[in-house]
Order: C-alpha cells, then sequence, then structure tokens
C-alpha cells in the first residue's frame, strides 16, 4: 500500500522532532567537574573563568580547602577531578611519600605567590634583637622556602651547596647571629599567630587570606623574578591519566587569557601577592 505525500511528510516531520528532542539535550550538556583549592586566590581565580569554562561544555564546582593536607588524597582517590593550591616542590614531596598509584602531576602552572617576612610584636627589622621567635611553616617544602628567605634576609645562615630542591631544615643553620629561635608551625595558623612571634614568615595565599600585603606589609619579600617565582609555581594537579584529559585542556584555554592575566595581576584582594607565569598570545 502506497502511503500519501501528506503521510510521508508528517512522518518525517515526527522523525525530525524526535530527533530534535534527544540531540538537543546532549549538545547543551555540559559535565560537572570538582576542583579542590584554597582561597585565596586560587578559589577566586577558577570562580573567575567559571562562565567562560561553561562555554567550554564544563560546570565547574569549587570545594574550598582549609589546609594543605587533604586536597591530594582526596584527588588521587578521584573524589576531586583536580585541585590548585600547591607548587612544584610540595607536590614533589607528596609524590615521593606515596606509592605509585596516588602520585599526581602538575598539568597547568598558573601562579607564583612570593613568600614574605612579616611584623609580629616588632615592627621592623633593625629591632630584631638576641633571642626573638620567628614563626615559619612546618611542612618540609614551605618551610625550607622560608628559611632561604630569611637566609636572604641575612638572619640565619645555612651549609652551603643547598637549594630548594635539596630542600633545608632548622638543623641545616650553620650561623644564628642572634640565636634566633624558629617556631615551626602550620602554615594555616602562622597570621593568627603573628603577635605571639617577633616576625614570622607567611605563605602568600594566608598572608591575603589575613589582609596583609606582600606588596606593603612584608619587610622582606622574595623577588618575583628570581629563581623562586620559577621554583614554585603554582599548578593545577591531577592523576596521570587526566592530564591531558579535556576537561585540563578547557581549564587551560580559559585560564590563559589576558582576562586571566589581568585579574590575577589587578584583583584588590590579592594585593599585589599573586603574579600569573604565564604569557599571553601576542603579549
Amino acid at each position: 500500500m502506497k502511503l500519501k505525500k501528506s503521510h510521508l511528510a508528517l512522518i518525517a516531520l515526527v522523525v525530525i522532532v524526535v530527533a530534535a528532542i534527544l540531540i538537543v539535550p546532549q549538545l547543551n550538556k555540559t559535565k560537572k567537574i570538582l576542583i579542590g583549592a584554597t582561597v585565596p586566590p586560587h578559589g577566586n581565580i577558577l570562580e573567575a573563568v567559571k562562565e567562560d569554562l561553561k562555554k567550554e561544555g564544563f560546570e565547574l564546582e569549587i570545594k574550598v580547602l582549609t589546609d594543605y593536607v587533604t586536597g591530594n588524597p582526596a584527588t588521587a582517590a578521584g573524589d576531586l577531578q583536580a585541585n590548585y593550591f600547591q607548587h612544584g616542590p610540595y607536590l614533589a614531596q607528596y609524590n615521593e611519600s606515596v606509592s605509585e598509584k596516588e602520585r599526581l602531576v602538575g598539568a597547568i602552572g598558573v601562579h607564583y605567590e612570593p613568600f614574605g617576612l612579616y611584623a609580629g610584636s616588632k615592627k621592623a627589622l633593625d629591632e630584631l634583637a638576641e633571642g626573638d621567635h620567628i614563626a615559619i611553616p612546618n611542612d618540609p617544602t614551605n618551610g625550607a622556602r622560608a628559611l632561604f628567605l630569611l637566609q636572604d634576609a641575612g638572619i640565619i645562615k645555612l651549609k652551603d651547596g643547598l637549594t630548594p630542591q635539596t630542600g633545608a631544615t632548622v638543623l641545616d643553620i650553620v650561623e644564628n647571629a642572634k640565636n634566633i629561635a624558629i617556631d615551626e608551625l602550620n602554615a594555616e595558623l602562622i597570621p593568627a599567630a603573628l603577635q605571639d612571634v617577633a616576625y614570622a614568615v607567611i605563605n602568600g595565599n594566608y598572608a591575603t587570606g589575613a589582609g596583609l600585603s606582600p606588596k606593603d606589609d612584608a619587610l622582606f619579600l622574595e623577588p618575583s623574578d628570581g629563581e623562586a617565582g620559577k621554583t614554585y609555581t603554582n599548578f593545577i594537579v591531577v592523576k596521570p591519566e587526566n592530564e591531558n584529559a579535556d576537561f585540563v585542556k578547557a581549564l587551560k584555554k580559559v585560564l590563559f587569557t589576558q582576562k586571566t592575566y589581568d585579574f590575577i595581576l589587578n584583583s584588590p584582594e590579592f594585593k599585589g601577592g599573586v603574579i600569573p607565569v604565564f604569557t599571553v598570545s601576542g603579549k
């Protein structure tokens, strides 16, 4: 039996409508990704690219990390697709402490945060006195970084031959003219302990989070164009099998833009303590 042309047209129309109903939601569907980040500045930077990332097909959810301990295990376990809170030496130290299946990779280098030496009960470096206490972070990589900063400031001297890559501990101090006491504390607790010590070395993100301006308030600051800037780049970190995943490519695309570059440099919340390490095409 032959179908009338009108019937054929109606069938064709139904097929087109059904196909549209099935296909359009798939085209509009975004994939969710969960990234753990400290605030500021990491979470703020991710927040700034949320809408751009949605245009690339990914809906970003940010889980705020309040310490340096939980982000890597959660990423290795798959509870987070990525994390953004750490520099290269910290990641290397973590990878050395875990099994191969728990190791992670730095997929996108985004920014650098200069360490600073801040006033506690003493307001200037020329007030440094015999037996004063200086607080530094107690994790191995940031503790070593703090010791190199104190050496650059002329307060202590470390053994010859040590570098950020080799690390350093308080046992490597060979000169300490004023017998300074080094108090090793959790990095996130140091800003609250400022009045309990003469001075403190504070991570850039915790300094800005406490209302301090690295550019204006630090008594001594790492030079952003020196070796520290290259060594302590902060990365978006993922499992090795995700290093070239579509969501990582999309993140890199939306992060490495003039918009993000300007946001990092000019955000009043960062107070000059966050420096982008990527270059923008055409700059």
